[in-house]
């Protein structure tokens, strides 16, 4: 059903023509296959299409959301306002010829696939991220990690725009970089990632490939297929979440379509007719049943987007 807009949509049509996309359903552009309507759709295929898409939105006071994998985000229901920046800007390019040697790459581009192209080259360092989904700004802002590798340990710097400040490169310090955190995600600043650039290391072909073999066949044992936002909760100190969530004995719950795996408790999954309503009850649920067994607060590793129990909080 469409939705009422109170976006000067004149002005956007006006600056973006048939790129330009209304009431689109964002259900179509999440990994976990939710989230209601949105505005507005823009598609921008290079860092020059985001950054100017992005100054003019900002210029027309115009709230947005910038997209790109799906993963690691539940969309609400009710949808968002405002217009959601779709980022295919995926450009990539290795630089073996210095040393560190190193890799750039546009904010749009698949982590994963960048991993993999970095290990083609007989580079090592990236192994850890080859099985990971998301897109290279979502990792530097989010601090994605997995293998005992996360961003932090391999960002060199980070091109950043910024409402006031501009187009600034920020080197890896500058980001505060916790446990699948940064200080643009925590302190929620309204900045826009559009390039970075990781270190990587001099490697023996065969070996990266064996490893980065080692950790997909893992990740096929370990956690489920279908769709999901990712893990679900950040492990608490110590401890794992999926381990907590077990232990309370939720491991296989449904509620409507979603499921809290039962290959891996810190994976929710839509089996093709779960809403976010139904993936967010089952979060509640694991949340309080942890809390109350194990005096645990488990923390959200997905960010939520949008409206949930009527005022947008957790």
């Amino acid at each position: 059903m469409p939705i009422k807009s109170s976006l000067p949509l004149e002005s956007l049509r006006a600056q973006f023509a048939e790129h330009l996309h209304e009431n689109v359903v964002l259900a179509n552009y999440t990994t976990a296959h939710v989230g209601g309507p949105a505005d507005a759709l823009l598609p921008v295929n290079t860092i020059a299409e985001l950054e100017q898409a992005v100054l003019k939105l900002w210029e027309l006071q115009v709230p947005m959301t910038i997209l790109g994998s799906g993963s690691n985000i539940l969309v609400s229901d009710k949808g968002l306002h405002g217009v959601i920046v779709l980022n295919r800007a995926r450009n990539i390019k290795i630089d073996s010829r210095h040393t560190p040697p190193s890799v750039w790459a546009e904010s749009g581009a698949n982590l994963g696939h960048m991993a993999r192209q970095v290990a083609l080259r007989g580079l090592s360092a990236l192994e850890w991220a080859a099985t990971i989904p998301g897109s290279v700004g979502g990792a530097v802002y989010g601090n994605a990690g997995a293998h005992g590798g996360d961003i932090h340990g391999n960002l060199i710097l980070a091109e950043i725009l910024h409402p006031t400040l501009g187009k600034e490169v920020w080197p890896v310090e500058r980001l505060a970089y916790e446990y699948r955190s940064s200080l643009l995600k925590r302190d929620h600043i309204p900045a826009v990632i559009l390039t970075a650039r990781l270190r990587l290391e001099p490697g023996n072909p065969s070996e990266v490939r064996s490893k980065m073999a080692s950790f997909s066949e893992h990740r096929r044992r370990t956690q489920p297929p279908g769709a999901t936002m990712g893990s679900m909760f950040k492990n608490p100190p110590g401890d794992f979440a999926g381990r907590l969530i077990e232990a309370a004995g939720l491991k296989g719950k449904s509620i409507g379509g979603a499921e809290i795996s039962p290959i891996h408790a810190n994976f929710f999954v839509n089996h093709g007719s779960a809403t976010a309503a139904d993936i967010y009850k089952l979060v509640q649920l694991a949340r309080r049943c942890v809390a109350d067994r194990f005096g645990v607060q488990l923390e959200l590793e997905i960010e939520l987007l949008g409206e949930f129990n009527g005022n947008g909080n957790e």
